[in-house]
């Protein structure tokens, strides 16, 4: 039989086993702070997700492909998701000058007021990870980070805006475990960015 990260007896055995484990319990409580935040707007889980991004992105970012590949998801899908906003007032699209087939999304005064309101949902989280020890919140957030970029190398998820997949990062540049060539800095584990707005692809 194969192993499988589930089973009990194999974890005991198997660190690793452990550890995917409770990612994945970590992964249920994202979504049931997720379902309970939706729920309480009428709203999915990916449509407050929708939201939550417009929010804090550029209108480079805000179009229906890009929303695609952030989350994983085919165009159709996205599609009919910002449609569903839109039919709720909570979007607005704004056609590119440049090409009349292309629109940039924008939150509408009440899209962004559920946005802001939702951006919370995380508050269950947030609180455990505050009351770690400093030391610990830089392994868990440099354990993640490079958990991300594998599995972004992987094509297991696509978009990835971390200092890992970054031209401007230097790994081990002039002695240092990172570097960043855009503020020409070293940067501290604490330091590292996993959505950065100055990210430029390494491709």
């Amino acid at each position: 039989m194969t192993h499988s990260d589930f089973d009990p007896a194999g974890q005991q055995m198997n660190i690793d086993s452990r550890i995917i484990a409770a990612l994945e319990r970590v992964s249920q409580a994202f979504r049931v702070l997720l379902w309970t935040e939706s729920e309480d707007y009428a709203l999915s889980p990916i449509q407050i997700q929708v939201l939550i991004f417009l929010l804090y992105h550029p209108p480079s970012m805000r179009k229906v492909g890009y929303l695609a590949s952030e989350f994983n998801l085919s165009k159709p899908t996205i599609s009919n998701t910002v449609k569903i906003l839109e039919q709720k007032k909570l979007l607005v699209r704004e056609i590119e000058s440049r090409d009349g087939r292309s629109s940039i999304i924008h939150l509408s005064k009440k899209g962004r007021e559920i946005a802001i309101k939702t951006a919370a949902f995380t508050k269950g989280l947030r609180d455990p990870i505050h009351e770690l020890h400093p030391d610990d919140k830089e392994s868990m957030l440099f354990g993640l980070m490079d958990i991300i970029h594998h599995l972004n190398e992987a094509g297991v998820i696509t978009v990835q805006r971390m200092c890992f997949t970054c031209a401007h990062y230097r790994q081990g540049y002039q002695g240092h475990p990172h570097f960043c060539g855009l503020l020409n800095r070293k940067l501290e584990n604490n330091e590292l960015r996993l959505d950065c707005p100055e990210h430029q692809s390494d491709e």
